[in-house]
């Protein structure tokens, strides 16, 4: 029976017999024609009352936000924010445009909750991604906005730095926070920049490119990195000691899993890429209860992967986070999460 008190559980059933990608399109543009309407505002505004929270030293009206990848452009900042998130992030972005992986890349396994994606950080690179940024009021209007970057997939990877070093310059004026995303599996290699030494490298670089960006602009603008749930404890380890060591200011735990076992036998669950849903939660958990134990109380973690209710977000909190993310959830829930996420937190 359709659930009255959640309208999303009717509009999914005709979304979820659209292709993925084309059905992620069409939702984003009919929320935009709804935030643009002032009649039909009032069915997409989420009013959630404030749980203050504060990330990398940042004020956010509540902890829960959305995660990059579903606005990969910046296109939809405004409308997104009618859904009550605490703060928003977009990309990845890579320095110039490129179209991503052949389609189809984006698969649903309904029966776990899951998504299987190798999208390759498909977006109109830079230029018309701080377009659309600058555009948007979310930020004029006290919203927390945090701008995901990402490398080229023709950029060999020895030369990774030089496409975030690029992004960083570009996106550093516009954004509350920065992501550095070096997890994504649907880029060639890009994984492999976790690895202790080519890690110590990029940081380094970062640090000494945001420090003169500091000067320029005057004002600091606070760097996380996003790490991938498919590491053990002493990889994760030393992941925190680099973040640390060249003075990052959060991590976001975690990216999409390459791993299988939660999905197996279910139809879509070999394509390859990265699955998000439920599977990422336990694998997140343990990264984020690793680097906390590693990092201590102060340093900031925001937790993301497999949130499909307000128990699990406590459970990131629980395990150490200091804020969580949505994306998978909103596809299979709708958007009444965000505000069950932020009542259960607020206890």
């Amino acid at each position: 029976m359709f659930d009255r008190l959640n309208p999303y559980t009717l509009a999914r059933s005709v979304l979820f017999s659209m292709d993925a990608e084309k059905a992620h399109h069409f939702t984003l543009e009919q929320l935009k024609k709804h935030y643009q309407n002032p009649l039909l505002k009032t069915f997409t505004q989420n009013t959630i009352a404030p749980l203050p929270s504060k990330i990398m030293g940042i004020d956010i009206k509540n902890p829960v936000g959305l995660a990059a990848g579903l606005d990969k452009n910046g296109e939809f900042i405004d409308p997104l924010s009618s859904l009550g998130f605490g703060f928003i992030e977009v990309g990845t972005v890579t320095p110039r445009p490129q179209p991503g992986n052949p389609k189809p890349r984006l698969f649903r396994i309904p029966e776990k909750e899951s998504l299987i994606n190798r999208m390759g950080f498909n977006n109109e690179g830079l230029e018309t991604f701080l377009r659309n940024v600058q555009q948007s009021t979310f930020r004029q209007k006290g919203g927390v906005l945090g701008l995901n970057l990402g490398k080229n997939a023709d950029t060999p990877i020895e030369k990774a730095s030089g496409d975030y070093l690029i992004g960083l310059e570009g996106v550093y004026p516009f954004a509350d926070y920065i992501t550095i995303n070096i997890s994504s599996p649907n880029t060639k290699n890009l994984r492999s920049l976790q690895g202790e030494d080519e890690l110590s490298t990029l940081l380094k670089q970062l640090q000494e490119k945001r420090l003169a960006l500091a000067d320029l602009h005057q004002r600091y603008v606070p760097i996380a990195i996003k790490i991938a749930p498919d590491m053990d404890s002493e990889q994760v380890n030393v992941i925190a000691h680099l973040l640390t060591t060249h003075k990052m200011d959060g991590v976001i735990a975690t990216n999409t899993t390459l791993t299988r076992d939660y999905v197996q036998g279910f139809a879509n669950a070999t394509e390859a890429g990265g699955l998000s849903g439920p599977a990422v939660h336990e694998l997140s958990l343990r990264v984020i209860e690793t680097l906390r134990k590693a990092l201590g109380q102060e340093f900031s973690i925001i937790g993301v992967g497999g949130i499909m209710s307000g128990q699990q977000a406590i459970e990131k909190v629980n395990a150490g986070a200091n804020a969580v993310q949505l994306y998978t959830g909103l596809i299979y829930k709708g958007p009444k999460l965000v505000q069950e996420c932020v009542e259960a937190l607020r206890g």
